[in-house]
């Protein structure tokens, strides 16, 4: 059973970074959001950095003041370099993990750097995961070196496979081909960004991972598709993913009960 919507963007204002890729033309009010948690009977969520903020959390943190952090948490977008002390803020707003938006082109860190290392090492030490949101089959080739970092993984929007056959997708055989997978979390969100039928790969998922290694996500206001999907679609798709229950999921990471 579903309790959590793990991937939703609230701000309240719409101020986009240079050079953002998309910038709505409206805010996702946290009242909106939470409208819809009441509406569908969950019992808290993760407020996730939306892109064209980029490192500016203020809108997660703002939102987290107001929440009850037994039942709420954040996932923000931190430069490589942060400080431990703008780190250790954020934790004490509510973050419990650190989003890379990697799609469309952008870089992976090179993890045998320095920077990258010591980046790392900050998350370990305050048990924060890291959250990827990189296509399937640029994700396939550096899984197994993300997953043996000594940090909890969480793939972003299914892992965004890219072939419609589950059984030969570049992604799902790297998750099938990893020797050790205790550390490799999934989010099952937003299907509506892959152009096909995403079920055979969600039960491909579920088959793979050890129990309890799934959450959900609405990934309202779905953005970029604003005009075509509703909180209740996505709610109503959920049952098809049999996620039997992501309760110890979303302890381990967000801290939430």
């Amino acid at each position: 059973m579903i309790q959590f919507d793990c991937h939703a963007h609230v701000y309240e204002t719409v101020t986009a970074i240079d050079g953002a890729r998309y910038v709505p033309d409206q805010p996702a009010p946290l009242v909106d959001w939470l409208a819809h948690q009441d509406a569908h009977g969950l019992h808290g969520g993760v407020i996730v950095q939306v892109s064209f903020l980029g490192t500016d959390n203020s809108e997660m943190c703002k939102a987290l003041s107001k929440l009850d952090r037994s039942r709420f948490a954040g996932v923000g977008v931190v430069p490589l370099d942060v400080s431990d002390e703008s780190l250790d803020r954020l934790v004490g707003a509510g973050m419990r993990g650190v989003r890379w938006n990697l799609v469309r082109g952008t870089a992976l860190p090179d993890l045998d750097t320095k920077p990258a290392k010591l980046f790392l090492t900050k998350l370990r030490d305050r048990d924060l995961h890291l959250e990827l949101h990189l296509e399937g089959p640029r994700l396939a080739p550096v899984l197994p070196v993300l997953a043996d970092q000594g940090v909890n993984l969480v793939i972003d929007h299914f892992g965004l496979p890219s072939e419609p056959d589950a059984r030969i997708d570049p992604m799902i055989r790297a998750v099938s081909g990893l020797r050790d997978r205790s550390a490799v979390y999934f989010k099952f969100a937003a299907h509506y960004r892959t152009p096909f039928d995403i079920a055979p790969h969600a039960s491909e998922l579920l088959g793979l991972l050890p129990d309890n290694r799934i959450v959900w996500g609405s990934d309202w206001p779905h953005t970029q598709h604003e005009n075509s999907t509703r909180y209740a679609d996505v709610w109503s798709r959920s049952n098809e993913w049999r996620v039997s229950s992501d309760r110890a999921a979303a302890r381990k990471l967000y801290k939430i009960e």
